[in-house]
């Protein structure tokens, strides 16, 4: 038999800018009923844009949840209604200021599935054309370029510890690997 739990009830007793949060009172298929506290996230992406001299783009900036400095791929949150390679587009002009070209999708992950509905769609692209920089208004970060190498090192001695940068590094890693064979 195989284990589920559906929704019975669903209360939302949040209701933010970027999350939502609700409770759930869920049967199982044993017949007990659990309650299930739920983020809804709309989902994002992130995009690993590779320059000409074969270096990634990066983005240093502070996130507040942790209270620190992170460095990772860039990534956004997806508009309603909005394809997540359309989201992955945009994100790449606005944080890096570069259009994207000949995107790949590389997959997706699911950063916390046991409360929360976030799904970030994973994206390769080469850099195009210099459009400029359109940050959000409460946004700031740094651009730094980084080769693959030198952010698996920092991923492995717990300097990058984002989530979806780590999955991107080594579904990149993994790719290069089997091109070179």
């Amino acid at each position: 038999m195989k284990y589920i739990e559906k929704p019975k009830k669903q209360k939302k007793v949040y209701e933010g800018i970027v999350i939502d949060v609700r409770i759930d009172e869920a049967e199982t298929s044993l017949g007990t009923t659990v309650k299930r506290e739920v983020v809804e996230h709309i989902g994002g992406v992130s995009i690993a844009l590779e320059d000409d001299d074969g270096s990634f783009f990066m983005v240093r900036q502070f996130r507040y949840g942790q209270q620190k400095e992170m460095i990772e791929f860039p990534a956004g949150k997806k508009e309603i209604g909005e394809d997540a390679l359309e989201t992955a587009k945009r994100e790449i002009e606005e944080e890096i200021g570069y259009k994207g070209e000949d995107f790949e999708y590389l997959g997706k992950i699911v950063p916390t599935p046991a409360y929360d509905t976030e799904v970030i769609d994973l994206y390769y692209a080469h850099k195009g054309k210099k459009v400029g920089q359109n940050l959000d208004e409460d946004e700031y970060l740094i651009i730094e370029k980084w080769k693959l190498e030198d952010i698996i090192e920092a991923i492995m001695n717990g300097e990058i510890t984002d989530a979806k940068t780590v999955a991107m590094a080594f579904i990149l890693k993994e790719r290069r690997g089997k091109e070179n064979e």
